[in-house]
């Protein structure tokens, strides 16, 4: 964990326990559904695996995690210590929608912006049966340009290489238009209109494809109302 401050301030000792670098990265991905060493990876996509287990220890030592395994199955479960930091999370996920400005290249990353499109399907308005969608960012560079997305009633599975089923529906978008839809800064309508998001296949699955998605539970954050109410 970090560092101490040597202060009595329950924020301090707080602090001594989250603030080391990818710890409430870890803890955002365990609040939204993550158990297992793999789910973890998917979600933390830069974090090496070696600082992951680091990580993961350190919170299991503290309370905040409990290690469960059955098996060969190994999952991370929130104790309650840990379930209380949920509101935390939020706020701080609503303080940066609010406050924080333009997001930079670097921060764009498709195998994150599908892994969480992926934990938020409506599945109730899926198509019955498996619905490919494929993605095609036209800028990033080809290694990270495809990526799926296969659909049911009741599951979606992220694909980073083709699952050998035809599309239902194939979206070529910018990488940056279609993160700016899942954080709320624009919609769909925005992004289809102004031609950097553009959905292919029949018609009633290009028009149905923005309803399975339920977009990020901050989308809805309000924002200042201009730039100078940041001041």
């Amino acid at each position: 964990m970090g560092s101490s401050y040597y202060q009595f301030c329950p924020v301090a000792k707080a602090m001594e326990l989250l603030d080391g670098r990818w710890t409430m990265l870890i803890v955002r991905e365990l609040t939204s559904g993550s158990e297992r060493f793999n789910e973890l990876r998917r979600g933390l996509p830069r974090l090496s695996p070696a600082l992951l287990s680091r990580r993961l220890h350190e919170l299991t030592t503290a309370g905040i995690v409990r290690r469960e395994t059955d098996g060969a199955d190994i999952r991370y479960v929130l104790t309650a210590a840990g379930r209380e930091l949920r509101p935390i999370v939020e706020a701080l996920g609503g303080w940066g929608v609010r406050w924080v400005g333009e997001i930079g290249d670097e921060d764009l990353d498709p195998k994150l912006l599908l892994w969480d499109m992926h934990r938020n399907v409506d599945h109730a308005a899926v198509p019955v049966g498996r619905t490919v969608v494929h993605f095609h960012f036209t800028d990033v560079p080809a290694a990270r340009r495809q990526r799926w997305l296969v659909l049911t009633p009741t599951e979606a599975d992220v694909c980073d290489a083709d699952p050998g089923f035809p599309p239902g529906v194939s979206v070529h978008a910018s990488l940056r238009a279609l993160v700016k839809v899942w954080r709320g800064d624009s919609t769909w309508a925005d992004v289809l209109r102004g031609g950097t998001v553009e959905l292919r296949g029949p018609e009633a699955l290009r028009r149905a494809t923005p309803r399975w998605f339920t977009l990020s539970p901050l989308a809805a954050m309000p924002r200042p109302a201009t730039a100078a109410g940041r001041a």
